[in-house]
């Protein structure tokens, strides 16, 4: 059993009362993220800070590669893409705590594009469709083939950061963020959960608590207008 956490956005107000809602209602179980830690809501630097100081993992979201890449490669798509997707606030979140800047983008880039776990399979914006005429049907008995195609096509518009289109039936359970949603949605075709409802729009910070590819609870907390305002 695990809880997953939607994208947190620099909510960390609302991310600190859902952690402790999933702990006092699951205490032992290991809690993931699929990422969009930073950027357009108020405390990316605090957001980042807990997720560390909780060993909660997560997949790096665009926004989180963006971040990276702004400081470390600026010429790139992804850096050129932050000016317009909410770098103001996470470099605001950042003026007291420079000393920390870089050892955090060094975390986000450092952390694993996918969660293969038992349960569910983790990725921030989801496995896509058009890999059903690249992959092999026969993956789904050995997915070594799909990690491959992960990891060298992740900065595609079709790839597990950026992916809006439809997802692929993997064959197993898919938690994924990304694509904002008011609710937690089924894709039934694709056996995929879309866990992304908004946080930083004001709606609400989602968790699901999956067991053996089985949604078992819900948890959601309403945004924090401190975390926005």
């Amino acid at each position: 059993m695990i809880a997953v956490i939607g994208d947190i956005h620099g909510c960390y107000f609302t991310l600190t009362e859902l952690y402790q809602e999933i702990k006092n209602k699951y205490p032992d179980v290991q809690v993931y993220s699929v990422g969009d830690l930073v950027d357009r809501g108020n405390k990316s630097y605090e957001v980042v800070e807990f997720i560390l100081d909780n060993k909660i993992l997560f997949t790096p979201g665009n926004h989180d590669y963006m971040f990276y890449y702004f400081f470390k490669e600026p010429s790139s798509v992804f850096a050129r893409s932050w000016v317009f997707n909410g770098s103001e606030a996470t470099l605001q979140s950042y003026d007291d705590h420079g000393e920390k800047l870089f050892e955090h983008i060094e975390i986000l880039k450092k952390a694993p594009l996918y969660f293969d776990t038992p349960d569910c399979f983790i990725t921030h914006a989801g496995i896509s469709k058009e890999y059903e005429n690249i992959l092999d049907p026969s993956f789904k008995d050995d997915f070594t083939p799909l990690y491959e195609l992960i990891n060298k096509d992740f900065s595609s518009d079709r790839g597990v950061l950026w992916l809006r289109g439809k997802a692929l039936n993997i064959g197993k359970l898919q938690i994924m963020g990304h694509t904002k949603h008011q609710e937690i949605t089924l894709d039934e075709e694709a056996n995929a959960i879309y866990i992304d409802t908004g946080a930083y729009v004001g709606n609400k910070l989602s968790a699901v608590i999956v067991d053996n590819e089985q949604i078992v609870d819900v948890i959601d907390v309403k945004t924090h207008l401190n975390d926005i305002i």
